[in-house]
């Protein structure tokens, strides 16, 4: 995204010299010895020669807080484009205690981050202007202020805007800790109410509380979303695979229900349905085919898990694999021995966690099946 940085070629036209409280803007009033220096500074050629004289520029007017805050910003921006991630970030944030909800700033500030791979700052960076951009026009107005003035502003800075918010978003899909991909979360729905990412957001709490076992939070943030889209797939899936695994009494139940809710959401057999819904229906029909057989209803799960395998096959070889191996299993407490073997076979091709179950349930249904018992 290209990034809209105030030069010093704009600054010495402003007329005005405030620094406004919502967005952090900075401006130097024309004619004052401050322009008269950036304009000496903008006419360098030299970018090694400009760089001394931001940092003169910075402790002349030391005593102005807008004109350090600003010599502070261009020095930032100079070891950005010298390749000084680092020092450039030290200067930002420098900018940033005299401007903190400059959203330019912050822009600066998180590429820098993420060009040295520091996500915490980067989502730092990223809710710090999501905050200051949902506070545009809530506070007073400065003086001879309007309403169209203020709404013109918040236009202006939704690139700004847009641009924090993917690289929130990014954070929060690069960080493989599921505790602090949670806290994250945790700041970004507030910082970007309404945002484009929701729905991935919502699936990524999802799987991390999930990885965290911790089902109370995991339940009360799943109803939360469903209460927003009560055809959301990764809030249906996600209830229905932890109440299916849960030993309280009643779980086995909500897992039933909410299974077949995804299965619904997901309308496999719509001309429209894409593969992500198909997957999404195989897993929900595999989750409802061990709830069933948690109930002891082995002959209503075989039909459930019959068609997971269906649609899943092909499409998503680990959920196929787990429910390939529910099926085998099915078939063999019903002494089914030869459709077990059958789906056994094709399960236990696949590497990964559910290969070991496969082979040794495998193996017990060869025995069975040469013993002719």
């Amino acid at each position: 995204m290209k990034r809209k940085l105030l030069s010093a070629a704009l600054a010495v036209f402003l007329q005005a010299v405030c620094l406004h409280a919502q967005t952090g803007k900075l401006v130097i009033a024309a004619g004052t010895p401050e322009d008269v220096a950036l304009q000496a500074i903008n006419n360098e050629p030299d970018a090694q020669k400009r760089l001394a004289m931001y940092q003169d520029f910075v402790q002349k007017f030391s005593s102005n807080p807008i004109a350090v805050t600003y010599g502070n910003w261009q020095i930032a921006q100079y070891y950005q484009g010298a390749g000084n991630a680092k020092t450039a970030l030290e200067y930002g944030d420098k900018a940033l205690a005299g401007a903190p909800n400059n959203l330019d700033i912050l822009v600066l500030e998180v590429s820098l981050a993420q060009q040295i791979k520091d996500n915490e700052k980067v989502m730092d960076y990223s809710v710090r202007g999501g905050n200051a951009f949902n506070a545009m026009g809530q506070s007073s107005k400065p003086e001879g202020g309007t309403d169209e003035q203020s709404a013109e502003e918040k236009a202006a800075s939704q690139n700004a805007h847009d641009f924090l918010e993917g690289a929130a978003f990014n954070a929060i899909v690069d960080e493989t800790s599921p505790k602090r991909r949670m806290e994250y979360i945790e700041r970004f729905s507030p910082a970007f109410p309404h945002s484009r990412y929701e729905d991935p957001v919502a699936s990524y709490a999802l799987v991390a509380l999930s990885e965290l076992k911790d089902m109370a939070r995991l339940t009360d943030y799943a109803e939360k979303v469903l209460a927003a889209n009560p055809n959301s797939l990764p809030a249906l899936l996600l209830l229905a695979n932890a109440y299916a695994d849960d030993a309280k009494p009643g779980s086995t139940a909500k897992a039933v229900t909410y299974a077949q809710k995804a299965i619904a959401a997901a309308k496999a057999e719509a001309p429209d349905a894409d593969r992500s819904r198909k997957a999404s229906a195989g897993v929900a029909h595999s989750t409802l085919g061990y709830a069933y057989m948690k109930q002891d209803k082995t002959a209503a799960a075989i039909p459930e898990l019959k068609t997971a395998t269906l649609l899943l096959r092909g499409q998503d070889e680990q959920s196929f694999a787990l429910a390939a191996y529910r099926l085998g299993f099915a078939y063999a407490k019903l002494r089914r021995i030869n459709e077990a073997r059958d789906i056994l076979m094709e399960g236990v091709k696949i590497q990964g966690p559910v290969q070991p179950l496969s082979q040794d349930l495998l193996s017990k249904v060869n025995a069975a099946r040469a013993s002719g018992k």
